[in-house]
């Protein structure tokens, strides 16, 4: 039987089993939208060693959502776009007036590639003080093509990069890694002769 657990960012869980689950999100809202920022924990199968590998690395889920009225959002109209942790790194490493852009095609590699698009830029304001996040999607399966926008500050845009530096180890799996490392393991290895073969650089 293949098991798959998932790391919570607070507790750890299996999948299927009854353990407390922990949610987070940031939230930022505007005029004309709102950005909802929530972390997805990696995914890890377990091995005929009893091991566990990383099956999936986690990713960062933004949802935009349009404004129906003032302070009122219209979450049914809601769009997503995942971030994987590379795309996240260009968001942490972008200066004041650099800019962005990321193509996701959901279908990808499926019957109906092409037929969705979205294209998330991030691109500085004009006068500096943050940056734009436009999200477009176009919709040929449901004749749909629809741009929402907000803008981020710089001191808005400073805790998303917080954020984001703090969760990219977890979302790599790392974390469960190092959870995993025991003192005597440790102490263990390193009075141990190394075995011929072992892949580790030093032994070469």
């Amino acid at each position: 039987m293949d098991w798959k657990w998932s790391y919570g960012f607070g507790f750890m869980c299996v999948v299927g089993d009854v353990s407390p689950r922990v949610f987070v999100g940031h939230s930022i809202y505007k005029g004309k939208a709102a950005l909802t920022v929530e972390p997805r924990a990696p995914e890890f199968a377990a091995l005929a060693s009893g091991a566990f590998k990383l099956a999936k690395e986690g990713f960062l889920l933004l949802q935009f959502a349009p404004a129906a009225s003032p302070r009122q959002y219209d979450w049914n109209r809601k769009q997503v776009f995942s971030l994987s942790v590379t795309e996240i790194g260009n968001l942490v490493s972008l200066n004041t007036r650099d800019s962005c852009e990321f193509f996701h095609d959901p279908n990808k590699g499926r019957s109906d590639e092409g037929k969705v698009r979205k294209v998330l830029r991030v691109e500085p304001l004009p006068d500096g003080s943050g940056h734009f996040f436009n999200l477009s999607v176009q919709n040929k399966l449901l004749n749909m093509d629809e741009s929402i926008y907000i803008p981020v500050t710089k001191a808005e845009y400073t805790v998303l990069v917080s954020a984001f530096n703090y969760i990219l180890p977890y979302l790599l799996g790392w974390h469960a890694f190092a959870n995993s490392i025991r003192l005597n393991d440790t102490s263990r290895t390193n009075n141990a002769t190394p075995r011929y073969g072992e892949d580790y650089e030093w032994n070469r």
